[in-house]
């Protein structure tokens, strides 16, 4: 098999997909802007071939780069990068290389909200009430529908880039002056919290492993407020929030992916409601979560996806995982080598995160596990008490 895989080193602990590929016998053909010898040696070791191009959003070089492997290797398999933001790309180029996978005409089901919407309703799932809006008298016809406040995010974006809460008129006013140019989302605002359904399925899109998380807040909040974050997974996952992700992966037709699913829990109703999906793995370090939480190592189980169509791992949760992030700015009560002593080896990792996921995860971030949930929530306290 051969594997081409867009931008391997980055986000920095996905090299480990491309390890596990080596292992299984595909050939890993590398593809990104980066110098190779920047590269860490555990990803150099795995990859079969490797082609650096000048820039990444010029789509000609990444053809020459495709016809250099098909020349070198023979006929490609599989391409991907784990990465919501090489999506379209990733599309574009199995589409014109005829790959196994979400192909050209299909990614904006999966990129707009506007699309997922209309999946979503055709599987009799529910979604906040919304519509994209360009005028102030679009925006209005719409509030006196879902009332205030409304949500306004980007039609095509990544996590909350760009994502305002609109409390009245003035506001809403004010959004549609100052907005991009691009399409926006307006819909109702769901009190709740958020919860996701995350996975991977097998090339017929039957799900093989399945995890679910609960969030402390929403992306929003976090990034506009520069709030705390964090994040702990499900030992028994709520049967409605599993039955819908469930649903979810048959509309969208997810195949020989990962998944990441985003719902809110009505706090009116305590229903479950969509908010998005996402056809990549839940960002940071949930991969890694998934390992912790049930003793196995998810990279592997995917190649060997990939590879053989075989999940082999068995999964029980024995452990809640939990990410908790600090951000720089904030005078912290303990250090790091203070958390570490005080939870033990309920500490199974602690880094320094990349500053791309910033705003979103914060600057560093630990990795706490424990079969009880109160100690998660005590160690959650503990590194996020301020001095």
């Amino acid at each position: 098999m051969n594997f081409v895989y867009l931008s391997p080193h980055f986000p920095p602990n996905y090299y480990q997909f491309c390890v596990r590929l080596n292992e299984f016998g595909a050939n890993v053909l590398g593809l990104a802007d980066a110098p190779y010898e920047s590269l860490r040696p555990e990803l150099k070791g795995a990859l079969t071939d490797y082609y650096r191009v000048a820039d990444m959003h010029r789509y000609d070089q990444l053809v020459r780069a495709m016809g250099y492997f098909t020349h070198r290797h023979g006929k490609l398999d599989r391409i991907d990068s784990q990465n919501e933001y090489w999506l379209e790309t990733e599309a574009a180029l199995r589409t014109d290389f005829n790959l196994f996978g979400l192909k050209r005409h299909e990614i904006m089901d999966v990129k707009r909200k506007s699309r997922m919407k209309e999946i979503y309703r055709s599987a009799g799932i529910p979604v906040p009430r919304g519509a994209i809006v360009g005028t102030l008298e679009d925006g209005k016809r719409l509030a006196a529908e879902v009332g205030y406040p409304m949500v306004a995010k980007p039609d095509v974006g990544v996590g909350a880039t760009a994502t305002w809460k609109i409390h009245d008129e003035g506001e809403l006013a004010a959004f549609l002056t100052r907005k991009p140019p691009v399409d926006y989302i307006l819909e109702e605002f769901v009190p709740g919290q958020i919860f996701s359904f995350d996975g991977l399925t097998d090339r017929e899109g039957n799900i093989v492993f399945h995890a679910a998380h609960a969030y402390a807040q929403g992306i929003m909040e976090t990034v506009n407020d520069d709030m705390h974050v964090f994040y702990y997974s499900f030992r028994e996952i709520p049967a409605d929030l599993e039955a819908m992700g469930r649903r979810t992966a048959k509309a969208f037709n997810v195949r020989e992916r990962f998944f990441h699913f985003e719902f809110f829990r009505n706090s009116t109703d305590n229903g479950i409601v969509a908010l998005e999906v996402n056809m990549r793995p839940p960002g940071g370090l949930t991969t890694d979560m998934f390992n912790y939480a049930n003793n196995i190592d998810i990279y592997r189980e995917w190649a060997r996806v990939v590879v053989h169509n075989r999940f082999e791992a068995s999964f029980s949760r024995p452990y809640h995982c939990c990410y908790v992030g600090r951000k720089e700015g904030k005078r912290y009560a303990h250090t790091v080598a203070e958390v570490v002593h005080r939870f033990g080896p309920a500490i199974v990792h602690h880094e320094v995160m990349d500053s791309i996921f910033r705003a979103a995860i914060g600057d560093y971030g630990f990795l706490v596990r424990s079969a009880g949930l109160e100690e998660i929530m005590a160690a959650v306290r503990f590194i996020h008490q301020l001095a």
